[in-house]
């Protein structure tokens, strides 16, 4: 792993896919949405605001037709501009992720510098000879804890580029090391337990405690990471029995070559000097103190940048790179990763266009009369797609609790199902979505790092999300019913 990776020259054609690039999808669907805001009538509910979630929440029964404010060729050419910083949205801004991004990158630019993380993979991997299919379940049941309390999401990215060259090197491919962090995760934030960005804040909207379903959530955590460790454990044998059946095999030469790096005359060097193993100690405690911070002090961007601004100079002067390559190497990590930043505002101006068009509140009143009038298990299951289908257009879990739990769950009362079951339904479906939603920069992000096309990965993935859908809806309709 290096901020200058060892790439042959015809590299990055073959890491390149016939499948358009992650840039070219989020600009053709802020188009899509654009001329969708042509056709959807607008429409806008009343909104109050909840001193509770310290934000407006729509207010039942007040969806009301409004003027249109169709998205013409200026506001498309704007979206990606107005997706890093526009302030009144249901999602976060972007600018706060993107700069995170790329302080990351100057980290990781640095320490790669140092030889440290390279020498301590293949120490590692020495060690660990024979049991290093079990990194994969621990790892992911590390991951799914962040997701299922905290919601991990965006702090993923700072894993990507280390956890993949360790996978590399075990004799796996890229796209196990993606599926450890993205699924893990996921899994976690799909089966929700204390989450204050998903269960609480969906909670707090749909008028309960958060500790409603709490049960069910925690039945649907432990089989779904169950179910997704087995999957990836699955692959991931396949893959070092027969490389020839990973998803990206014809790219395991380059992934090789730009996340892996030998010494100059061709002997890896696995003994770690003291130098090293001081920058592996600063290393870990740096992502240690991310975690503790988001976890416990509310941390967000802003301080977790700062954090690896910092421990990248220290960094640098434990490993005595000198003034030049200290700046030089952070300004070349930062270049690696520049163009994740960009996805991430990309992937914010859909939400930027849907919001300006003034649609996404009639989007939300067709669900609203959708599930008017139908029985308990159509109803619950209903609610599962439905918001399944939002996700994809307000991909950010507390965003589109504060816009759909308001008008949703009180109709669970005529449907005769629990409130807490149109949270979990409403979790579940995010959770599930944001595994391949190309509106969400996570996914996005996480995919550019580690050179996975968007392709590739649905082609790993589609098994995985039908033994979770199955899991879901097996799962809500026997607690609507019961």
């Amino acid at each position: 792993m290096s901020s200058e990776p060892n790439l042959q020259p015809d590299d990055e054609q073959v890491l390149e896919s016939r499948f358009p690039t992650a840039y070219t999808i989020l600009f053709l669907l802020i188009i899509v949405i654009a001329a969708l805001t042509w056709i959807i009538p607008a429409g806008q509910y009343e909104r109050v605001m909840d001193a509770d979630l310290g934000r407006e929440v729509a207010v039942a029964g007040s969806y009301a037709l409004v003027e249109r404010n169709p998205q013409g060729f200026v506001e498309v050419m704007m979206a990606p501009i107005a997706g890093f910083y526009d302030p009144d949205s249901y999602a976060a801004n972007a600018i706060d992720v993107a700069l995170f991004v790329l302080f990351l990158g100057g980290f990781l630019g640095v320490v790669n510098a140092t030889g440290a993380v390279d020498t301590g993979i293949r120490s590692a991997m020495t060690r660990m000879k024979g049991r290093e299919i079990w990194m994969i379940p621990i790892l992911m049941a590390v991951f799914a804890l962040g997701g299922t309390t905290y919601g991990m999401a965006e702090e993923t990215l700072a894993f990507y580029a280390i956890l993949i060259p360790v996978m590399i090197a075990a004799g796996y491919d890229a796209v196990t090391g993606v599926a450890v962090i993205m699924i893990g995760a996921g899994v976690g934030v799909l089966g929700s337990t204390i989450n204050p960005f998903a269960t609480v804040i969906a909670s707090d909207a749909a008028g309960i405690p958060f500790t409603d379903g709490i049960v069910l959530r925690l039945i649907i955590l432990i089989a779904g990471l169950a179910i997704c460790s087995a999957f990836v454990m699955r692959y991931a044998s396949r893959v070092k029995a027969d490389p020839s059946r990973s998803v990206v095999a014809h790219q395991a030469d380059a992934h090789k070559r730009l996340f892996l790096q030998a010494s100059k005359d061709g002997e890896a060097n696995d003994v770690l000097s003291g130098t090293q193993k001081l920058v592996l100690v600063v290393f870990a405690l740096t992502f240690a103190v991310m975690i503790w911070g988001v976890a416990s002090q509310d941390w967000w961007m802003a301080r977790m940048g700062a954090l690896f601004l910092g421990a990248a100079i220290v960094t640098g002067i434990i490993g005595r790179l000198g003034e030049k390559k200290l700046t030089g190497s952070f300004v070349d990590g930062a270049r690696d990763l520049l163009g994740v930043a960009l996805v991430i505002g990309l992937a914010r101006g859909i939400v930027v266009i849907m919001e300006q068009g003034l649609i996404a509140d009639t989007i939300l009143h067709s669900a609203e009369e959708t599930l008017a009038g139908v029985g308990e298990l159509a109803f619950i299951n209903l609610m599962f797609w439905i918001e399944a289908g939002m996700s994809f257009l307000v991909p950010s879990s507390s965003g589109l609790a504060v816009l759909s739990m308001p008008i949703l769950a009180p109709l669970a009362d005529f449907a005769n199902v629990s409130r807490d079951l149109v949270v979990t339904a409403y979790q579940s479906a995010s959770g599930l979505v944001n595994l391949i939603n190309p509106t969400f920069a996570v996914v996005i992000g996480g995919l550019a790092i580690g050179r996975v096309s968007y392709d590739r990965w649905l082609v790993f993935i589609w098994p995985l999300l039908l033994a979770l859908i199955i899991l879901i809806t097996a799962a809500i309709s026997i607690a609507a019913i019961l």
